[in-house]
């Protein structure tokens, strides 16, 4: 017995003795990743590979509308690096995702506002301690989206004052080459937005000699570059070259871009209205049909995110295709009539949606003879649309063609 119970006591010394330089190599080998983790990261929270694996699967719920996921992750983020900046910005940017779908709505305001300058407050300690480029990275991030609220909310002098602060920042985090692209997420959007308040908002554009020139084409590609090569910012590039390729009337990159973001976050309101505003703009009928009554389907069951601006998108193209596709009166006024009441719910009346639906019930009125209800949704039009619109244009048009069909008619 005594002899069995050397004899195993041996084998397991020597089986030890054999497994210990592996132990102590594989000990080794951790301490070296360890190190080399820090050494790759110069021991910022933005680089490490573990922040980006936790990070990443609670972005990606906030952008795919699962905003209690989302929180719960970042609230984590927040117990677990209480001094870093990256979990109050984290959750100010969710809090403008809920904004997303209606801009209009300012029920999340003040919440963005309050973890933007938390988040500014720590990237501040943690900048004037050790200058770390990181830290002057959130800093700017967060004066952007903070002037990006204020610009909905027409608060200029604000806007103006976060711009300068995020572009002062910006310039202090370019001393780190591994947040390039990253980086080049605020200098695509500075590029082209600085031509697009140029060329839109006349009173701003005195203003505008306060910054550095820029260059329209490259910001465009600068940030279809961050879309596909940054890791923090490329889905906030894709929100802007949706908006960009619209604007532009690039129709087939704006088709590929909604399609394929549309399709990452299925369950993203703004994504999958893009994804059918793209698909009626490039002539896919039965695409377009789908995915803009999947978009009502969603409204009716209180789908987090999905309401009147949604609906004013889809219940429009659903009417367009009733009256010229499928010629189907009935149908047609009944989605015309809808958008009208999603834009009046989204307090939205002067957006072109809201005027074409009503050229379109004029239409449908002067097909079906009735010439003095055709006059009368024509001259609404005239009286409150822009008139520089095709809405404006085309309704002088059919009001006369009314007038004409009325009088002989007498």
């Amino acid at each position: 017995m005594e002899i069995k119970l050397r004899y195993h006591l041996n084998i397991l010394a020597c089986i030890f003795c054999l497994l210990l330089p592996a132990f102590e190599s594989n000990a080794q080998w951790w301490k070296k990743a360890d190190e080399a983790e820090k050494e790759r990261s110069k021991g910022m929270l933005l680089l490490t590979t573990e922040v980006q694996t936790e990070a990443t699967v609670a972005i990606n719920e906030m952008y795919n509308f699962h905003f209690p996921e989302a929180e719960r992750e970042f609230n984590y983020l927040k117990i677990k690096y209480p001094q870093h900046p990256l979990p109050d910005f984290l959750l100010g940017l969710m809090q403008w995702w809920k904004i997303v779908p209606n801009t209009k709505n300012e029920v999340y305001d003040d919440r963005l506002i309050e973890y933007m300058d938390q988040s500014i407050e720590k990237a501040e300690k943690i900048y004037d301690e050790t200058e770390n480029p990181e830290a002057a990275f959130f800093m700017a991030a967060a004066y952007a989206f903070k002037g990006r609220l204020h610009a909905e909310r027409k608060h200029w002098t604000r806007a103006t004052l976060a711009a300068k602060s995020a572009l002062k920042y910006l310039e202090y985090s370019r001393n780190f080459a591994d947040f390039s692209p990253e980086l080049m997420f605020g200098d695509g959007l500075y590029n082209y937005y600085y031509f697009f308040i140029k060329q839109n908002f006349p009173l701003l554009r005195p203003v505008l000699w306060l910054f550095p020139k820029a260059d329209k084409s490259q910001g465009i590609a600068q940030l279809e570059k961050v879309s596909y090569q940054a890791f923090y910012t490329r889905t906030e590039a894709r929100y802007f070259l949706l908006q960009i390729y619209g604007m532009e009337n690039m129709n087939e990159k704006a088709y590929g871009m909604a399609k394929y973001t549309s399709e990452t976050f299925p369950d993203n309101p703004y994504f999958h209205r893009y994804y059918a505003r793209a698909a009626y703009m490039s002539g896919n009928v039965e695409e377009a049909t789908s995915l803009s009554k999947e978009i009502l389907r969603r409204i009716e069951s209180h789908q987090v995110g999905y309401e009147g601006t949604s609906g004013r998108y889809a219940s429009y193209i659903l009417g367009y295709y009733a009256l010229y596709v499928y010629r189907n009166h009935a149908e047609a006024i009944r989605y015309f009539k809808q958008c009208m009441e999603f834009t009046k719910a989204t307090d939205a009346t002067d957006s072109g949606y809201y005027w074409a639906s009503l050229l379109g019930l004029a239409r449908i009125a002067y097909q079906q003879q009735n010439y003095d209800q055709a006059v009368d949704y024509c001259k609404e039009v005239l009286e409150h649309a822009e008139k520089k619109s095709p809405q404006h244009t085309e309704a002088k048009k059919l009001l006369s063609e009314s007038k004409k069909a009325r009088r002989k008619k007498r």
